[in-house]
């Protein structure tokens, strides 16, 4: 071929090219330019626009199209048609099955393959492991849908197993043992396989006896650092206890009506999103389609917050997470319409848009009295940016997108994010969890009368870069001197097997990121103690929150565990915090240690006797992955309390960001105690009235707050203990509220 034809065919293809390309750039804008029409239309326009992505989906993302794929193999495999390498084929279908949530179905595959297997002689040895793993695996969830789902009580599926979670069906987990005995026999470095043997025998009553020495979890591996009190799940008592998938969850109390509701989400595309009703007398009452939600389906994380200052908590639904390209979904904004329902308000207050995330906050940057709202998006190559957004409240329900400008657009793989005040300047600071990069702190220089938002990354300075796999993430005062010190904890992948976590269990050394707890040393930097205070433990961790089990003032963390592999099931891990010396693990003391997925995690005092409860939203990716939510009751005696419920009038109305300092006296001496108000963790969503534990107080002197923005500060002196009282802005007196304890489940105890 000549030059000159050379560069005629070459100039051709290019121009086939950009033409293919602005062909993709005009579709993909007309299908967004349809989406936003719909979404404009509020409720009804948003669940239209919802179902219309839904039936679009991919099977990883939607689970009536994953029904649909999964039948189709089947249809194929039943036709006895000739399959091409017929044992990998029969063994997809089978884990698929179980991912579907037919476990026995994905059964009966694996033997098929199994026998396929033992007539090919070209699979290579890692094969046969493989498929004996699926098996395993298969057994494990029959022995789970058997009798933790189907015949669940409140000691079901918590580490180690009792007499009375042990399983009163045990054909599933006597097939399991087996095959894991057999896996860890021919490979005793499989330590994955051995923590699976191990649990399988302790719902069979075998452990740990029944498993041989070599392989045997040594009890002693579970012992918590401390005694405890025992927490029981009373969700089922309380109406609490509907199975879902990965999800969210939010403690508030979204009537007014002076009791603690809930919301739930959960990931899959046509997922319900719930709505609770605390009925004032221990239980609570599913109000979904009574609050206007049909339709508003999908979400892996809730967060909420008065984003219009009328005095009702609205909600934000984030979607797409872990979905990649297929995660370009919209989020929801819910209104609160204050009369017990919710309107989808998203395109109106300008927050459409199409990214995959599962992490916001409010906060209120500029410090103009409203919330302003930071959303963490996933970018998972640089091909196919979602940079993070930042939307300034306009102040008249609306919002105005300024990542860019104000220098936190930032691309990453973002699995948390939070807001806090670490220089204590008065301007809530914010720090960026990624997924295999570098977290990111920056330090927030906005002010009222600036013409535009300005945020400086400070990490490296601040040294808070770290762990590598970053995933739930909070700021908190953990050792109780005025300074708001910071968490990250890591997830050690995407759908791997938790080796690292047996390794652990086992006592060998691990590889993985641990948790980082970075104490803030007040001049801009922080230092990791997470080695000296006992959190530096090998825990895949997902959602997870922090609040006080036992009222002595200093706030415990939660650690939902898990991945999303089915073989993923270990126990959710509780460290309380003792006056800030050092984290003790109280897991198996408490009964915390439940075994399925943890996502959502709430903290708040739902049966109004002056200690945080404890709600946890638990289930795993995939459709056939469901689990039922946990209630767990705090049984604490005998400490002090004090709750307040604060209302911005400058600073935002649901006064997020505030600063509190309670002077205490106690036998000791004088104590302060600090709060800055929030949800909590990014993955679950605590009540905002504060519910703050005072130890063994004698008196409370004084309780000082500093209010968000306005800068306004208030003192209220010699409070009394052991009540509920409503701090408003700029009011000289503190006002009580009256509310009478209530037996989880059961009728009003009068207390």
């Amino acid at each position: 071929m000549s030059s000159r034809l050379l560069r005629v065919a070459l100039w051709g293809g290019g121009a086939l090219l950009l033409v293919a390309l602005a062909l993709g750039w005009y579709l993909r804008g007309s299908k967004e330019r349809h989406w936003r029409s719909l979404a404009a239309g509020g409720t009804a326009g948003m669940a239209a626009l919802l179902d219309e992505l839904a039936r679009e989906a991919a099977p990883s993302a939607c689970a009536d199209a994953f029904e649909h794929d999964v039948a189709q193999r089947r249809t194929l495999h039943a036709s006895g048609a000739p399959l091409q390498d017929e044992a990998r084929a029969q063994m997809r279908l089978g884990l698929d099955l179980i991912k579907l949530g037919d476990p026995l179905a994905a059964a009966e595959e694996l033997e098929r393959a199994t026998q396929a297997a033992a007539r090919d002689a070209s699979l290579p040895p890692n094969f046969h492991r493989e498929l004996a793993l699926a098996r395993a695996t298969a057994w494990l969830r029959i022995a789970e849908v058997e009798n933790c789902l189907d015949c669940c009580n409140g000691a079901s599926c918590l580490a180690p197993i009792e007499p009375a979670g042990v399983h009163q069906k045990p054909r599933g987990a006597e097939r399991a043992f087996a095959e894991f005995l057999a896996l860890v026999e021919s490979d005793p470095g499989d330590d994955d396989s051995r923590w699976l043997l191990n649990l399988a025998a302790m719902t069979l009553g075998r452990w740990p006896d029944g498993v041989p020495e070599p392989h045997r979890l040594a009890p002693e591996r579970f012992a918590s650092d401390a005694p405890f009190p025992r927490w029981r799940n009373v969700a089922a008592d309380c109406g609490l206890d509907t199975r879902s998938i990965a999800g969210g969850a939010i403690a508030e109390d979204f009537d007014r009506d002076g009791c603690l509701d809930v919301m739930t989400s959960a990931q899959g595309l046509r997922d319900p999103l719930r709505y609770y009703r605390n009925d004032g007398a221990g239980r609570f009452v599913e109000r979904s389609r009574e609050a206007g939600l049909d339709g508003i389906v999908g979400g892996l994380n809730l967060i909420h917050g008065d984003y219009d200052n009328d005095g009702f908590p609205d909600v934000l639904v984030l979607r797409g997470a872990w979905l990649k390209e297929g995660g370009r979904l919209p989020n929801s904004l819910l209104r609160n319409r204050g009369d017990g329902t919710f309107e989808d308000v998203t395109a109106r207050a300008g927050l459409l848009s199409f990214h995959p995330t599962q992490t916001a906050c409010f906060a209120d940057f500029d410090g103009d009295g409203w919330l302003d709202l930071f959303i963490g998006n996933e970018t998972w190559s640089e091909s196919a940016p979602h940079p993070c957004e930042l939307y300034r409240n306009d102040g008249r329900g609306g919002f105005v997108e300024c990542a860019a400008a104000a220098g936190v657009d930032v691309q990453a793989y973002v699995k948390g994010v939070c807001a806090g005040d670490f220089d204590d300047d008065g301007r809530p600071d914010l720090y960026v969890s990624c997924r295999e990069r570098s977290n990111r702190l920056f330090r927030n220089e906005a002010t009222r009368a600036a013409p535009g938002w300005r945020f400086v990354d400070v990490t490296e300075r601040a040294g808070v870069a770290r762990p590598r796999a970053s995933f739930a993430c909070w700021f908190f005062d953990y050792d109780q001197d005025g300074r708001q010190d910071l968490f990250a904890a890591p997830n050690a992948g995407f759908g791997n097997t938790p080796d690292d976590v047996g390794k652990f269990l086992f006592g060998k050394p691990t590889a993985s990121d641990r948790p980082v707890l970075y104490r803030n040393l007040g001049d801009g930097r922080f230092e990791d103690v997470a080695p000296q205070l006992g959190l530096d433990r090998a825990i895949l961790v997902m959602g997870a929150n922090f609040g006080d089990l036992d009222n002595d003032g200093f706030e415990d963390v939660y650690l939902g565990t898990g991945n999303p592999s089915f073989r993923a099931l270990l126990p959710n891990r509780m460290f309380r915090n003792d006056g800030g010396r050092r984290f003790l693990d109280v897991t198996t003391a408490g009964g915390f240690g439940h075994l399925q997925k943890g996502h959502g995690v709430a903290f708040a005092d739902f049966d109004d006797d002056g200690d945080q409860d404890l709600f946890h939203e638990l289930g795993g990716q995939f459709p056939g992955d469901t689990f039922a939510h946990a209630l767990f009751e705090n049984p604490t005696q005998g400490a002090r309390w004090i709750t307040l419920e604060l209302e911005g009038v400058r600073a935002n109305r649901s006064a997020i960001g505030a600063r509190l300092a309670l002077e205490l006296e106690t036998p000791a001496g004088p104590r302060t105690l600090h709060r800055e108000v929030g949800t909590g963790g990014s993955f679950g969503s605590s009540s905002l009235q504060q519910e703050i534990g005072l130890g063994d107080a004698t008196a409370l002197r004084a309780v000082t707050i500093r209010w968000p923005g306005s800068g306004t500060v208030q003192r209220f002196v010699d409070v009394p203990l052991e009540r509920r009282w409503r701090a408003r802005e700029g009011e000289p007196a503190l006002q009580p509220i009256e509310r009478r304890p209530v037996t989880l489940g059961g009728a009003a105890s009068g207390g």
